[in-house]
């Protein structure tokens, strides 16, 4: 798996490829919470080169937009999700949880 970070003025792009399994899944949790520990809440997450994503990738994102709406401070957003991926988080009952844009550039746009 491979995640790489880009900040923009009003939000920060982390796009990740790959398969997030439990063994990757720490990365992805990582990245997610050094954006926090900068103090920057507002997170677009970019899935349209992911293959893969397990329960312990799921718990990642969980935490992040636990983490990222404490306070009212911002909001993590999903971009490009793969239809697998898509109807993996419908199952589990987390689409209700994250705002879903079809594109990168309308889900930075949405901040």
């Amino acid at each position: 798996m491979e995640v790489t970070t880009r900040q923009f003025k009003h939000c920060d792009l982390v796009t990740v490829k790959g398969r997030i399994d439990s063994a990757t899944a720490p990365k992805l949790a990582e990245a997610l919470e050094a954006i926090n520990n900068e103090s920057r809440f507002k997170i677009v997450i970019d899935m349209s080169g992911l293959e893969y994503m397990s329960s312990a990738g799921f718990r990642a994102l969980i935490a992040a937009q636990r983490n990222c709406k404490r306070f009212n401070r911002g909001e993590v957003v999903l971009a490009a999700v793969p239809e697998s991926i898509y109807k993996a988080l419908e199952l589990a009952g987390f689409t209700s949880l994250f705002k879903i844009y079809p594109d990168v550039t309308t889900a930075v746009g949405s901040f």
